[in-house]
């Protein structure tokens, strides 16, 4: 069966979740994005990638302690599922494929 396929800013969020380890929630989640690629996202945008990702069995989810700091709110924490890091995996080894030789092309001077 052929795995599941992500768009760029899925993939971006298990990056995220991977380099971030268990301190992977929706803020660092955002800030890790922001920081590393230089794009503005959208908080919503976040949750709802993060949700799908979920649904599809990618990532996983657990609930934290309730903390004063947030007004007695859990932080619901993500994880990498043993799919998502297979996924990851082979788009990795698929863009490093399609890239291969292409590096001087890049530097010709295009009209």
């Amino acid at each position: 069966m052929p795995r599941e396929s992500i768009g760029e800013f899925e993939q971006l969020i298990l990056l995220a979740i991977l380099r971030l380890g268990d301190k992977a929630y929706g803020i660092p989640i955002l800030d890790e994005i922001r920081v590393r690629t230089g794009r503005t996202v959208l908080r919503p945008a976040v949750y709802v990638a993060l949700r799908r990702l979920e649904d599809k069995g990618l990532v996983r989810s657990r609930m934290g302690d309730p903390t004063q700091e947030r007004g007695g709110r859990a932080v619901k924490y993500y994880a990498l599922e043993p799919e998502g890091v297979a996924l990851l995996q082979e788009s990795r080894r698929a863009l490093f494929s399609m890239w291969e030789g292409l590096e001087p092309r890049l530097d010709e001077s295009w009209p």
